[in-house]
């Protein structure tokens, strides 16, 4: 009798332990990627393809200037095989839960070594305070400080190039059986990033000189990589509608400067482009930044700037 209750007891023992390693195995096997937005995720969707599996923070809709985290993405976060973001002057939101996150299993694209020489100020086009007010009272630990740098730095095909190679070599890092899968991938992201810019390129070309406003100072990095000619912007922060002051002073300038365009974007309501273009000769576009209605896949990035593209050219060229 009481060899059967032991017998029993080690059988109850081997499957806790065998129900332990399932889930552990299970919990790994859903690890991912983490990437705070969209076309982060496009980057690291490409990298990690056939390795892991790549989940995105922000939803479609929502913008990173005014998010903040769930429960649930918190745990995605402590969860993640690498986590993946621009840095807190960007993603507030993210700042504490990726303090305690170690340095092996994120990549923060603002402060990799190849970067910080491309960073550009915020734009200092007009006499708005252009500092970036996503995340104040939050500073980094980098060599620069809250509100001097644009941080959209996915917009700059360069830096996103430098991300996948970052994304690259952290997963290696971590699963170095999937080097040639690794390897594979990013020498095919690598071309087709140059044979979609070298695309994008030409098609931009004949806008050069084209004069647009913007929604808010995002674009930078993509305008200056393509050489095209933005009048300035609505506001720097979304969350901060323009006052009457600086709607007068856009309305002034599209008159006098001849903008051709001036460009919305889909996570924030255009009322207010809307009403200054009201009378005036000039059209009106939208510029997602962010890549809502793209998929995650091994081409998405490009797809993402061959979408921007179009965004732009169909109203400058006034398709």
């Amino acid at each position: 009798m009481t060899r059967r209750i032991m017998l029993h007891k080690n059988t109850l023992l081997c499957a806790g332990l065998s129900a332990v390693f399932l889930f552990a195995q299970t919990s790994t096997a859903n690890a991912a990627v983490v990437t705070s937005m969209k076309p982060l995720g496009f980057i690291a969707s490409a990298i990690a393809d056939g390795v892991t599996e790549t989940q995105v923070l922000l939803p479609d809709g929502a913008s990173e200037h005014d998010y903040s985290l769930r429960p649930s993405d918190a745990k995605r976060l402590q969860n993640a095989d690498l986590v993946v973001w621009i840095g807190p002057e960007m993603e507030a939101f993210m700042d504490k839960s990726t303090q305690s996150i170690a340095s092996n299993k994120k990549v923060t694209i603002a402060e990799l070594a190849g970067v910080k020489p491309l960073l550009m100020k915020g734009a200092d086009d007009d006499d708005d305070d252009h500092g970036h007010e996503h995340a104040a009272g939050e500073n980094s630990d980098g060599d620069h400080h809250h509100g001097v740098y644009n941080m959209h730095l996915w917009l700059s095909p360069e830096i996103a190039r430098l991300s996948a190679v970052a994304i690259h070599d952290k997963l290696l890092e971590l699963m170095p059986q999937s080097r040639a899968k690794l390897d594979a991938n990013l020498k095919e992201f690598e071309a087709k990033l140059a044979s979609t810019d070298k695309q994008v390129s030409n098609e931009l070309a004949p806008l050069k000189g084209k004069g647009y406003f913007v929604f808010h100072d995002a674009y930078g990095y993509f305008e200056k990589h393509y050489g095209l000619t933005s009048l300035g912007h609505f506001t720097v922060n979304p969350e901060i509608q323009p006052g009457a002051q600086r709607l007068h002073e856009i309305r002034t300038q599209l008159v006098e400067q001849k903008a051709t365009c001036v460009f919305a974007e889909p996570q924030f309501r255009p009322a207010v482009i809307e009403a200054v273009a009201r009378g005036t000769s000039v059209r009106m576009g939208t510029l997602d930044p962010l890549g809502t209605g793209i998929k995650l896949g091994k081409e998405s990035y490009p797809q993402f700037l061959d979408q921007l593209a179009k965004q732009y050219s169909s109203c400058l060229k006034g398709d």
